[in-house]
């Protein structure tokens, strides 16, 4: 009998080893070496995290065009995310609980990984591909999110791909020696992809973080089984930013073809000039008491993050971005998509507590003047109530409705296919979260099929959200796959034209109808691009 415990103990290891090796998948020859993964515990989507797609942006490279992976020896486990990008402690906050969060570690410099979720039996499948980019501001987020999890869309035929970039002052730090010194640098002519971004200009590295990720896309998703000539960009909030930032870049020209935008554009949002941007570093390196470019890369990062809160974001380089948004749209040098793109109903940011209807009428009249009137009859203000409402819908409507709106306008008279939504389910929940309704980044779970990551003790979901996230998130996959939302099964969901406005409703009932407020879009948007 004592001999025979040790003995099915180590039958037990043994066959925990098995099973162990049995979950990982054959080696993948990617850019740098061999990988391998895991398979998901139905054994049908396999699942690779933690590929890097750069070199580590740490020590000299820090502030520098990301550059080409180091190669490795034998073959690299990636079944464990990479490092989320340096920001500060992701806590819970307003409507977004854990799940909407990266985890608390680990967070680095070093975090230029990818994920890939496939169900591709072959290389040879050529699924097509979706590329997420997460939001947070330009200051935070990472594809380690709980929500951004993509074996349910694997599940329905996309390869999907959450890639990482740098957020605030390591991803969007300009300064004229910088700039000097990507001019001054040479990229070699053999070597392609992310070595050669970057020149004359500094600032937008997060963005050229997702333009090296698409590049190793098209370089190393067919072995993954997906089409590198049918990739779909997909963000939400500053996400939804990048993706339109990257749809104008020539530099990301022929790395997709269509594009989803929810919630977030820049079409009346100008960003700083390179000129401006620089003039915000030298500020910064003066903060932090360094003396030189190289001084400032010794500096701790978390001293660095402190010190340079108010960097982040876009800037208009001359390189990635060589004019604002708006520009490079009105002039038609934006790169051709099909588009799909809108909104949640509540997710306005009105932040502080809300302001009477005599303050929030005065505060109108003196930022709008003589067009203040007109404005309070789409956003009245007669009772405190009312204005506290309108205060949250026009907060709505400046940061996220009238840019995605403007950008379905552009699309359709330029001929090319939109598709508009608006997301209105007001999630269930408790406590104090009861009161944020369709809010910023509550779609995103129900596009991703992912409400299983939903903590149903805060948010106790009903059948409607599971029927509501099958629809989302079959839409999405068609339109990944086609260019085309509708299918068998689905309610009709309409191109948008400028002549009809017809959108898809996304709440307790899904359908089609006109958008309910195009003339205050088109008013407000008017005030936004006057001089």
């Amino acid at each position: 009998m004592k001999t025979a415990i040790p003995l099915l103990g180590l039958l037990l290891l043994v066959f925990a080893a098995f099973v162990s090796s049995i979950r990982e998948t054959a080696p993948v020859k990617v850019t740098g070496g061999q990988i391998s993964g895991t398979l998901n515990p139905d054994g049908d989507v396999q699942i690779f995290k933690g590929i890097p797609f750069a070199a580590p942006p740490v020590g000299e490279l820090r502030w520098k065009a990301p550059q080409p992976v180091k190669p490795w020896l034998g073959v690299r486990k990636c079944d464990q995310f990479g490092a989320s990008p340096v920001q500060g402690t992701p806590n819970p906050f307003g409507p977004w609980s854990a799940e909407y969060l990266i985890p608390k570690a680990p967070i680095s410099e070093d975090c230029l990984y990818l994920n890939v979720w496939s169900g591709a039996r072959s290389a040879t499948e050529k699924r097509p591909v979706l590329v997420w980019i997460y939001g947070g501001g330009f200051s935070s987020g990472g594809s380690a999110v709980p929500i951004y999890d993509g074996e349910a869309m694997a599940k329905k035929g996309i390869v999907l791909v959450s890639i990482n970039y740098r957020v605030g002052p390591f991803g969007f730090f300009a300064h004229p020696e910088l700039t000097k010194e990507a001019g001054e640098s040479k990229p070699g002519a053999s070597t392609p992809g992310a070595s050669t971004l970057g020149r004359n200009a500094s600032g937008n590295y997060g963005l050229m973080d997702q333009i090296a990720a698409l590049q190793w896309v098209k370089q190393n998703i067919a072995a993954f089984g997906g089409d590198p000539g049918n990739v779909t960009i997909a963000g939400q909030s500053a996400g939804s930013m990048s993706v339109n930032c990257l749809v104008a870049s020539p530099v990301a020209k022929n790395l997709f073809n269509k594009a989803i935008a929810e919630s977030g554009a820049s079409f009346a949002r100008p960003y700083a000039s390179l000129q401006q941007a620089e003039e915000a570093g030298l500020k910064t390196m003066q903060a932090l008491g360094a003396a030189s470019l190289a001084e400032l890369r010794t500096k701790p990062a978390d001293e660095i993050l402190q010190k340079a809160q108010g960097i982040r974001g876009p800037i208009i380089d001359g390189y990635v971005l060589p004019q604002s948004v708006a520009q490079l749209f009105a002039a038609g040098k934006a790169n051709p998509i099909t588009l799909l793109t809108g909104w949640n109903e509540d997710e306005g940011m009105a932040f502080g507590p809300k302001k009477k209807a005599d303050e929030y009428r005065r505060q109108l009249e003196q930022q709008y003047g003589d067009q203040a009137q007109t404005l309070l009859k789409f956003y009245p203000g007669t009772t405190d109530a009312e204005a506290a409402e309108s205060q949250v819908k026009l907060s709505r409507d400046l940061i996220f409705g009238a840019q995605n709106y403007t950008w379905a306008n552009l699309q359709a008279r330029q001929g090319r296919p939109v598709y508009v939504y608006r997301f209105t389910r007001k999630l269930p929940a408790t406590g104090e979260y009861a009161h944020y309704g369709a809010f910023h980044t509550g779609e995103v779970a129900y596009a991703f099929d992912n409400l299983r990551f939903i903590d149903r003790q805060l948010r106790p979901l009903e059948p409607t959200d599971d029927k509501l996230a099958r629809i989302i998130s079959t839409y999405w996959a068609n339109f990944i796959k086609t260019g085309d939302p509708n299918g068998p099964g689905l309610p009709s969901w309409p191109a948008y034209t400028t002549q009809r406005r017809q959108i898809a409703v996304l709440g307790d009932a899904v359908k089609a109808q006109p958008l309910p407020d195009a003339a205050s879009l088109d008013f407000l948007f008017g005030l936004m691009s006057r001089p």
